[in-house]
């Protein structure tokens, strides 16, 4: 079969199919994915003639990351349940509420600042992981904490784990190609060039970034305020964007000054060491604190099956010490993230590995099982037990907790991973054909014959495509990075801003990766309820993909009567309708609170 644009349907078939059951249906994770894995296998069986071999191995593959994946959750749960558990969770909550009582505020400090930080530290879906059940525990709705923490998986994410997405994924990418060999051609290196596409892809979250607390105090009003209303969010503005310009103006300066390794980092803590501050001063902060409604009223699903403890607490534990497990792990992301200290490469050669599984070469299982977050979690978890004088009993319930709640997170991750490796691993190496590109080349290609010189408005999707797919916006990079330089050469355009729409497609595509709301679902007891989050994050998501696709057209294309003007001003004006409406109904609000008027 040789149609291209039959072809690019039926790679995207597993991926529509997917997001049918689970966004459309609200179908379960596990279920959905099930579905999905099995329309995969069909169609690299039946139309790209995989080898049956390559799909068993390609499975095995799966199921290792799965591990990894699993790894990491159990023990963000499990650090949860023992702060929970020794009554530290109790301080940190009351430290929060000191800061601000306001949940608004307190979404901004947990989700943006410090997930940002953790983000930059760790990535790969460790933030929701961290975050959500923080705020959990601070009395958030399960599904309100999941959905924040998600949200924030954008702005961060192309500089997460120290600029993996970068150095690994667009520098593999290209290394090696005909993009490296026009690179040099132009007189220019590699490494140089990265510089550039780092800081297109920090000029383009920035400027989309800079709407991400406000939008997620306002869905986080809209969908769980005792009124539902856009505008309780929206009223905390001036706050909301002070605390975006404080991660991202040290988060754009990092990545101009020093490149693509530390701008999350250095964003997420510079941000939060000026918000906190701030905030303690009364700086910008509203004159009504905004809380969620009584538990009474809260709707059916908003809670999963693991409740924040609201028993007093055996003992009382300062707020230092009951923060110290997250400072220690804080502390071991970033020094065993930092290669010229020795801690990376030593932790890292420490990986039993499955190479070439079945004989199918590239393909490989290991376990990096002190180098992933997970053992640090456990670090954390360890520390915890003498710092916080922790008894038996106490230390046997939060194992107890954490193992429960991965078992039901367990089967979702478990399908899903394989499934996004038999559809990378499609390609001409594990064809019997040979004569096919892999599915997710395919979808793009399909992709830039339908669109043209209007590609930078669309590249972000396929970075975001990438992602949603294959779970990390570093495997996006790496699959689609050629592509994307090769697609701007044949348009004409600038490579740079295209290759760095991709890398920012691919960060905002992780609010939506299957895995990363699995995982951090599971963290909150919400298993199976993946797809109504999803639905929520969404909204988004698309914001993101459509303000980067239109920017990134005007980098290359400039300003002038075309699709990336005429897009950024339609989003300029349903952004001041949708402010005007808000401030409508705030003084309708207080035209009632008013007895003069007689209402």
């Amino acid at each position: 079969m040789t149609n291209l644009a039959v072809l690019s349907f039926l790679a995207a078939l597993p991926i529509l199919v997917i997001g049918i059951l689970l966004v459309g249906f609200r179908w379960p994770a596990r279920n959905g994915m099930a579905v999905g894995f099995l329309v995969v296998v069909a169609i690299a069986w039946g139309v790209w003639d995989v080898a049956p071999i390559a799909i068993a191995a390609s499975v095995i593959e799966g199921l290792g990351i799965s591990i990894d994946i699993l790894y990491i959750v159990f023990g963000a749960l499990l650090l949860l349940a023992t702060l929970s558990a020794s009554g530290a969770m109790a301080s940190i909550r009351a430290a929060f509420t000191r800061i601000s009582p306001d949940r608004r505020v307190q979404a901004i400090i947990i989700a943006w600042l410090f997930g940002s930080f953790i983000e930059g530290a760790s990535g790969f879906g460790t933030p929701a992981a961290v975050a959500a059940p923080l705020l959990l525990a601070l009395g958030f709705p399960a599904m309100a904490a999941v959905m924040c923490g998600l949200i924030i998986q954008s702005t961060p994410v192309t500089f997460g784990a120290l600029g993996t997405p970068i150095i690994i994924g667009v520098n593999g990418g290209l290394e090696g190609t005909a993009a490296e060999a026009a690179i040099v051609a132009d007189g220019g290196t590699l490494a140089g060039y990265l510089g550039e596409v780092a800081l297109a892809a920090a000029t383009v979250h920035g400027l989309v970034g800079v709407l991400i607390p406000l939008f997620m105090v306002s869905l986080l009003t809209r969908f769980f305020g005792p009124n539902k209303r856009f505008s309780d969010g929206l009223a905390i503005w001036p706050f909301a964007l002070f605390a975006a310009l404080a991660m991202i103006v040290p988060y754009w300066l990092t990545a101009w000054l020093l490149g693509p390794e530390f701008p999350s980092l250095f964003g997420g803590l510079i941000g939060l060491a000026i918000v906190i501050t701030a905030t303690r001063k009364g700086f910008l902060q509203p004159a009504e604190p905004w809380d969620f409604g009584p538990r009474s009223s809260w709707v059916d699903g908003w809670m999963g099956d693991l409740e924040p403890d609201s028993a007093a607490p055996r003992q009382v534990i300062g707020t230092a010490r009951a923060w110290a497990p997250y400072g220690v792990l804080a502390g071991i992301l970033v020094l065993t993230r930092i290669p010229d200290l020795g801690l990376q490469s030593l932790l890292q050669g420490v990986n039993p590995t499955w190479s070439n599984i079945f004989g199918v070469q590239g393909v490989n299982a290991g376990f990096q099982f002190l180098y992933l977050p997970g053992f640090v979690f456990l670090v954390a978890v360890l520390v915890s037990y003498p710092l916080h004088r922790m008894r038996k009993e106490e230390i046997a319930r939060s194992w107890a907790t954490a193992g429960r709640q991965i078992v039901k997170a367990a089967p979702a991750i478990l399908i899903a991973v394989p499934l996004v490796r038999v559809f990378i691993n499609s390609g001409a190496d594990f064809s019997r054909t040979g004569d096919l590109a892999s599915m997710p080349l395919t979808m793009a290609e399909g992709a830039a014959a339908a669109v043209g010189t209007a590609w930078p408005a669309v590249a972000t999707f396929v970075g975001g495509l990438g992602a949603f797919a294959a779970g990390s916006n570093t495997i996006s990079n790496l699959m689609f990075s050629q592509f994307q330089f090769a697609t701007a050469e044949g348009i004409g355009a600038a490579t740079a801003p295209v290759v760095a729409a991709q890398a920012v497609g691919g960060a905002a595509g992780n609010m939506l990766t299957v895995h990363n709301v699995v995982a951090a679902a599971a963290t909150v007891g919400l298993v199976g309820r993946e797809g109504e989050l999803m639905r929520k994050v969404a909204i988004p998501c698309l914001y993101y993909l459509f303000a980067a696709g239109f920017i990134s057209y005007v980098l290359v294309w400039g300003l002038g009567f075309n699709v990336g003007t005429v897009g950024l001003a339609l989003m300029v004006a349903l952004g001041v309708a949708v402010v005007l409406k808000a401030r409508r109904e705030q003084r309708e609000l207080a035209s009632d609170r008013d007895p003069g008027t007689g209402r």
